[in-house]
């Protein structure tokens, strides 16, 4: 498989992942989502800013920089095949089909074009982070992608907020790379409530 998810960091940097594209701003409709990061303080799980201020966050803490910090590559449409259907990656060129997904009834008037690029490639950076954390977790021993965990995805189906299934595309990459060293995966999921699409 070609993809370029997948590549080697220095030593200096961290696998710690993250990139500003992850945050969602869509003209102040992801505020309008259901779970809305007004009623649960600064860093609810559907705050489309939350990534920013993490990573803010661990800079203020010294813990990461610009220079240490590892920056993931654009999950493209042969990486998502690896999981997804051609016909779900083809709903998501339909705003009323990702309107359902992002739970944001108001996106469905909007241009697609405008839809690609204020939400979905904001989640294809993610789900790039996450299927890079994989690789860095088996080479260091540990990473963190600071977006990502999209668990109410499967590869027909989104919802939740979630339009791409980065935690099992981590998982067949790693099965696909590494063979020998990965034959078994646990997937703890700590959310507050229950994942609707196992995938």
């Amino acid at each position: 498989m070609d993809s370029k998810l997948y590549y080697d960091i220095r030593e200096t940097q961290l696998p710690i992942i993250y990139r500003p594209e992850y945050n969602v701003h869509f003209l102040g409709l992801e505020k309008l989502h259901p779970f809305d990061a007004g009623k649960w303080e600064k860093l609810h799980p559907f705050d489309a800013g939350k990534w920013g201020r993490i990573f803010q966050f661990l800079k203020n803490a010294g813990i990461v920089s610009d220079r240490t910090v590892t920056i993931p590559n654009l999950a493209t449409k042969g990486d998502l095949l690896v999981v997804h259907t051609k016909k779900y990656l083809k709903s998501l060129k339909c705003s009323l089909r990702v309107a359902y997904i992002a739970e944001v009834p108001p996106i469905c008037i909007v241009p697609n074009y405008f839809v690609q690029l204020g939400y979905l490639q904001p989640m294809r950076y993610q789900t790039g982070g996450s299927i890079l954390a994989g690789k860095l977790a088996l080479e260091r021993g540990w990473a963190i992608n600071i977006g990502g965990g999209f668990h109410h995805c499967s590869s027909d189906k989104g919802g939740g907020f979630c339009a791409y299934a980065d935690i099992t595309l981590l998982i067949k990459f790693l099965f696909n790379n590494f063979p020998q060293k990965v034959k078994n995966v646990i997937i703890l999921d700590l959310d507050a409530h229950q994942v609707r699409f196992p995938s």
